[in-house]
């Protein structure tokens, strides 16, 4: 049986779908399979069945995170965000959460439900596997301050353990997962506190204001490029350096924010590439510094 066959067995499969439908880049060649495991056991046996066959993949969630190569991608894309969707809340602000929710969703919710410590993640367009995976943050808050267990799969059988906050080696936009790519997060616990629901939900709608005021949010593009250094803005040394609105091919500086790189007219992902690539040297000659990219390069 062809190996399209046997993962319909275990989820929903596109066959040639392009991944410039699932970045919000809006860029990236095509995958020859995109699949949706149906559960825990399918995403073992989807991946087993990678491995037997000697077929790269790759975990997607919402794609926020994520500059795809032009080029087609010879393997599985397995999404989590279509059947690994689900959560509970518990009285004392616990919050069971599977790995491909949407993070805004996830803080809408908690909002509804009068707990805090979301408020941050309630403009990152992502799911909340990805969010752990790169300890996304915002507002002076990330993922770190939250998680107390991320449930992985991680053992060659597909077996699968809690694993307690103090072993993930968060730290700015960094995880231990980043270092275990054979590692799945599938779903986490985290701590919440109770407050006021019209607080909450007050101190979201600022933040969203301020983020459309803020941020160039009409056009495709994948969120802050480059990591702020230490004691340091990237925005402000980009912008210092004249940057603002620099062009190449269809990918452009944003004259909104100078660290989004945004997709103004059909970009490949040669031309962000090579706006990164000239960024990183202007800033490394005039302030002798590495700026290091917080978007995640896939099939580059």
């Amino acid at each position: 049986m062809e190996l399209k066959n046997r993962l319909m067995q275990y989820g929903d499969v596109e066959c040639g779908e392009p991944l410039c439908k699932h970045t919000t880049f809006r860029i990236g060649g095509k995958a020859k399979y995109y699949v949706y495991p149906k559960n825990e056991l399918c995403l073992s046996r989807i991946i087993a069945l990678a491995k037997e066959e000697r077929v790269p993949y790759k975990l997607f969630g919402k794609g926020s995170n994520i500059l795809a190569g032009d080029q087609d991608y010879d393997g599985i894309i397995i999404a989590l965000d279509r059947y690994f969707n689900e959560f509970s809340f518990e009285e004392d602000g616990t919050c069971v959460v599977q790995a491909g929710t949407s993070i805004i969703l996830l803080a809408q919710e908690a909002m509804k439900h009068g707990f805090s410590g979301l408020e941050f993640a309630s403009g990152i367009p992502g799911t909340l596997g990805g969010a752990i995976f790169m300890n996304a943050g915002a507002y002076k808050s990330d993922m770190a301050a939250i998680v107390r267990e991320v449930y992985v799969m991680c053992g060659e059988d597909g077996a699968c353990e809690w694993k307690p906050a103090e072993e993930l080696g968060f730290s700015y936009r960094h995880s231990i997962f980043q270092k275990q790519p054979d590692w799945i997060i599938l779903g986490a616990r985290l701590q919440l506190t109770k407050g006021d629901q019209d607080e909450i939900r007050a101190l979201m709608d600022a933040r969203r204001q301020r983020r459309i005021a803020s941020q160039p949010l009409n056009y495709p593009c994948a969120g802050s490029i480059f990591r702020n250094p230490q004691d340091q803005f990237a925005w402000k040394l980009i912008e210092e350096l004249g940057l603002r609105g620099k062009q190449i091919g269809g990918a452009c500086i944003s004259e909104k924010h100078a660290n989004f790189i945004i997709n103004v007219d059909h970009a490949r992902a040669e031309d962000v590439v090579a706006l990164i690539e000239l960024v990183q040297r202007e800033v490394k000659k005039a302030y002798g510094l590495e700026l290091i990219l917080e978007v995640e390069r896939f099939n580059l």
